[in-house]
């Protein structure tokens, strides 16, 4: 795919959507930190539920340490994973008390030296949160980029590199929303909507569907 298609690609879904934003509630960084490590192999939905009445409790890292692991659990038990997410919840925590002064950290060094973090949760943290133009490449991304032939890779880091390489600074900051909400809802793993695609004609998947 040649440049100038890739930016009329991003034109286009930027055009559709301004000002694209995270389906994770969210109301401050820590509270984004914590539902980012608890969306993991999860549904925005599913965290945004649980999340709801965790944060009305407890939602700095003071107020969950405070909480214990037993308690946390009663919270998040509905997410996949949840009790390995949730000592990790509370061993971050600690960390942010002792080592951060309580907040989330702005280097993926420190964030990924977080139990829970990774790559994905921290390039996440510091796009949505900082500002920062990182690119967080789940199933979705991933999906799209090979599908289109956007920014083909053979893992999530290179088409992590691939699309940081290829995107241009003026969509950079807002491209990982735009891919991972297109993937969600119109370029789907079983069937794509095609029919429905702002892009369609640019893309190159050869299958492409009729479906609208």
């Amino acid at each position: 795919m040649n440049a100038e298609k890739r930016v009329e690609i991003l034109s286009r879904l930027r055009t559709e959507n301004p000002n694209p934003k995270t389906e994770l509630n969210y109301h401050s960084d820590f509270e984004l930190l914590i539902s980012v490590i608890l969306s993991a192999q999860a549904t925005d939905v599913s965290v945004n539920k649980a999340t709801q009445k965790l944060y009305a409790v407890a939602n700095t890292p003071e107020a969950i340490a405070a909480l214990g692991l037993v308690k946390l659990k009663s919270y998040v038990k509905t997410i996949g994973l949840y009790n390995t997410k949730a000592e990790n919840i509370i061993k971050t925590c600690r960390i942010l008390c002792t080592e951060h002064g309580s907040e989330v950290p702005r280097t993926r060094e420190a964030l990924e030296a977080l139990p829970g973090v990774g790559r994905k949760t921290a390039n996440v943290v510091l796009n949505t949160a900082f500002g920062e133009p990182t690119m967080a490449v789940d199933t979705h991304i991933f999906r799209i980029s090979n599908r289109t032939r956007f920014a083909p890779g053979k893992n999530v880091l290179q088409v992590e590199k691939k699309l940081l390489k290829v995107i241009p600074d003026e969509f950079i900051r807002d491209s990982h929303h735009w891919l991972i909400l297109h993937g969600r809802y119109i370029c789907t793993a079983r069937k794509p909507r095609c029919g429905a695609c702002v892009i369609s004609d640019l893309c190159e998947f050869k299958a492409k569907t009729e479906l609208d």
